[in-house]
């Protein structure tokens, strides 16, 4: 499962309008005169920290997803039985992923044609919004269906090592 940069570039068209609506005055005063205004660097920055914020709850999710954890498989030192339960669940959830994730693409094309006109009828646009959203809704339940699966085939011992892992990476964003 490709599901991360699917996930991202949908967090991204999520996130990018409200990003635009630019709301700097209402958090920050304005500049003083002879500073310069907020610029396109310091949007960038808010938009990744924004970005970051959104995707932490994901990662304790992302972190047993079974490509992740056969990625790891010497650390977690899994068992054979292990790697095969999790190929079958990846496997298992790939079709219906990848499905929803082309359904995607394409509303979101059709989304984006539909908004090429000078003036977009939000009409139009409704219908291609909702099944793009419907079927990115399906890629991240498989994704995150598999993940739950996954999670069960793992021992205590093992969850341990990726809840550490996990909360080690959070306290370094949060550090950042």
């Amino acid at each position: 499962m490709k599901s991360l940069p699917l996930m991202t570039a949908a967090l991204c068209l999520i996130a990018a309008p409200l990003a635009a609506q630019d709301t700097s005055h209402a958090r920050h005063p304005r500049p003083r005169a002879g500073t310069a205004p907020h610029g396109m660097m310091q949007r960038g920055d808010d938009m990744m920290a924004m970005m970051r914020e959104m995707m932490a709850p994901l990662m304790p999710i992302m972190a047993y997803t079974p490509d992740h954890l056969l990625g790891h498989r010497d650390s977690l030192k899994l068992t054979s039985d292990q790697v095969t339960q999790l190929t079958a669940i990846r496997d298992a959830a790939k079709g219906t992923h990848d499905a929803a994730a082309a359904d995607f693409t394409t509303h979101m094309g059709e989304l984006s044609n539909a908004f090429q006109a000078a003036a977009p009828d939000t009409g139009t646009l409704q219908p291609h919004f909702q099944a793009a959203h419907a079927a990115m809704g399906k890629a991240h339940w498989a994704m995150l269906a598999a993940a739950a699966q996954s999670k069960a085939v793992l021992t205590d011992a093992q969850r341990q090592k990726v809840d550490a892992t996990v909360k080690a990476m959070m306290q370094r964003e949060h550090a950042m």
